[in-house]
């Protein structure tokens, strides 16, 4: 009985102790535990499962920390974690405490960049290819493993540009083409890679911007890998290596999943390929889906907008019914932005459906080409807020702070599903200029409604004296309706509203803030220039003088974990926010004489009154 090579690997090093018959052993081990171990806690099992002989020839032929392997994107990077001696943090992997699901510097010297957003890393290996140039390092490599999908990115082919035009500086671009980013790979690129799969007599696109170019190559052959990168080692110049692998290759529940091959999937059954856990309801995402095909069918001139994710942000249904009313560019946030102003100027009312991360990478033509020309352009965000588990880049933490200097951008914040319906149907009925809608990942829950309106404002909860007025934005809700409880609970009066649009602010919020002794905000997005230092400015304008705290998410880079924990982790929870609420309030002073309601805002008041004494 053969003894298993997996236990084994201490190292990159070790591979190098193996023939090639054991590095093909080593391979089907390394897929019986990505298996085993990422069906059991989640992760992304598909993009892993098609490069475990790449990865193996990779740190076979090259020697890293002193070479330099960088991951784009990085979520394809869990073998080669594995073989660089995190075999053990599998348990753990993308939960506090664990192993992050991408490279990570902090882990391992073998992670030179947390790089889980798309199309960067010819641009890392370009200045890491010039600074080896510049110190007159001739012995150590540079090597950029970027997939089909990343290669639909403009920044991408900035870096060409720049790498092409340095035919003497060595640097090596492995090509993963598995015809895929999260879904199948589309546009003129796509279809380029095709004619090269299949050996068509073409010159590739890499040779004509001045790279050498050798390929197509097996991607799960190790001796064909071997061979290749030798080759390319050797090479004076930039040269693409190009590996055609085959995503979620080795289980047949990838295998066979047309949608995404397993490309990040929740605990499941390895047996079955059915999740371990049953859903808690629906989701934000789905609910927008379905609301996003309601509103197509009703408005002719609705059209929908995605960067290469077209099922995670709920645009699958709406694909399906409504095909040529759905444009998928690729990882091409840029162009998919532009492109809708383009669309506005023509008479379409476009729906940009993305994460909230990923809007970060186009915000310059979310400012400068649809805001600045006011044109009637809908944002969806998808996982704003705390998302968690994929780590610090992948939290939608900014997007409020960002956007929210952008003139003439209104910003919605639905707390629950029905909210989400409403809002989104708002937005795309208004014509002066840009909207946004942002939701976090995971169910939407119960809906909370709201006990009253007043003047745009929801009032979800009103109970005893005007003491705090809390301010609840978007799917924080809940928590704000715990805080609520828990000040009750001291004797602390409140009031806890939802302005739905949170940009620009309503001006009947300095209205009830003035009728409190305090305020309070509370988000899941950065303090920084959030939500509530735009309120506080606002009521400083309309001078109001009641104090004003913000809870929201610090300013940092948030580690990995459930959304449950890292908010924990930020102080959002109940408890944390009431007993700093109640706290300051300790030292506020005494409340004035409230006896008199007839010197008061009688709008406000008489109907803040009225469901204070139904409650009594």
């Amino acid at each position: 009985m053969n003894v298993p090579l997996l236990p084994t690997m201490y190292g990159p090093a070790r591979l190098r102790e193996l023939t090639v018959a054991e590095l093909s052993e080593l391979a089907g081990e390394i897929r019986e535990f990505l298996i085993d171990r990422v069906s059991a806690v989640g992760g992304h099992l598909g993009p892993n499962l098609g490069v475990v002989e790449l990865t193996i020839a990779l740190h076979r032929t090259f020697d890293s920390p002193r070479d330099k392997l960088l991951w784009d994107t990085g979520h394809q990077a869990y073998v080669h974690k594995m073989l660089t001696g995190r075999l053990d943090g599998f348990d753990k992997l993308r939960k506090s405490g664990g192993l992050s699901g991408y490279p990570n510097p902090a882990e391992s010297e073998h992670d030179l960049v947390e790089n889980s957003h798309a199309s960067t890393s010819l641009s890392y290996a370009d200045g890491l290819a010039r600074a080896n140039a510049f110190h007159g390092h001739t012995d150590r490599a540079v090597v950029a493993i970027i997939g089909d999908g990343a290669l639909t990115g403009g920044m991408a082919w900035e870096a060409l540009n720049n790498i092409g035009g340095e035919p003497r500086r060595p640097l090596i671009i492995v090509l993963n083409d598995n015809e895929r980013s999260y879904a199948p790979t589309t546009g003129a690129v796509a279809e380029h890679l095709a004619e090269l799969r299949e050996g068509r007599p073409v010159e590739s696109v890499f040779e004509q911007l001045g790279l050498s170019y050798l390929g197509p190559v097996d991607g799960h052959d190790l001796d064909a890998l071997l061979d290749v990168l030798h080759q390319a080692r050797e090479q004076g110049g930039p040269v693409v290596v190009h590996v055609r692998t085959e995503k979620g290759r080795g289980f047949v529940h990838t295998e066979n999943n047309e949608l995404d091959r397993g490309h990040a999937i929740k605990p499941i059954d390895p047996r079955t390929g059915k999740p371990l856990k049953a859903s808690t309801g629906r989701s934000f995402t789905q609910i927008f889906g379905e609301e996003i095909v309601k509103l197509v069918r009703a408005r002719p001139d609705i059209m929908a907008i995605t960067a290469a994710m077209m099922e995670p942000t709920g645009l699958l249904t709406l694909q399906r019914a409504f095909p040529d009313r759905v444009i998928d560019v690729g990882i091409a946030e840029q162009h998919a932005v532009t492109m809708a102003a383009g669309l506005s100027m023509g008479g379409i009312h476009p729906v940009v459906a993305i994460y909230s991360t990923f809007v970060n990478r186009a915000f310059d033509q979310l400012l400068m080409d649809v805001a600045l020309h006011r044109r009637p352009v809908t944002f969806v965000l998808d996982r704003s807020g705390i998302t968690g588990d994929d780590g610090p880049s992948h939290n939608g933490m900014w997007d409020m702070s960002v956007l929210q200097v952008v003139p003439g951008l209104r910003i919605a914040a639905p707390r629950d599903g029905t909210r989400l319906a409403e809002l989104l149907a708002e937005a795309v009925e208004w014509s002066e200029g840009p909207t946004l809608v942002r939701f976090p990942k995971g169910p939407a829950g119960d809906d909370i409604p709201a006990v009253a309106d007043f003047n745009g404002v929801d009032v979800l909860r009103r109970v005893g004296s005007l003491d705090v007025l809390v301010v609840s934005i978007g799917a924080l809700a809940p928590v704000a309706i715990e805080v609520s409880e828990a000040l009750r609970a001291q004797g602390i009066g409140n009031t806890v509203v939802d302005p739905r649009w949170v940009t620009p602010v309503r001006p009947a919020l300095g209205d009830i803030a003035r009728r409190h002794r305090m305020v309070i905000t509370v988000e899941d997005n950065s303090r920084t220039g959030g939500v509530g230092s735009t309120i506080a400015q606002a009521l400083r304008d309309s001078g109001v003088t009641t104090p004003l705290r913000e809870f929201g998410i610090p300013r940092r880079f948030l580690g990995h974990g459930s959304r449950a924990d890292v908010l924990a982790a930020c102080g959002l929870t109940a408890r944390d926010i009431s007993l700093a609420v109640t706290e300051q309030m300790a030292d506020l002073a005494a409340p004035p004489d409230r006896t008199d309601l007839d010197e008061l805002d009688s709008g406000l008041l008489h109907l803040l009154q009225a469901h204070r004494n139904k409650e009594e």
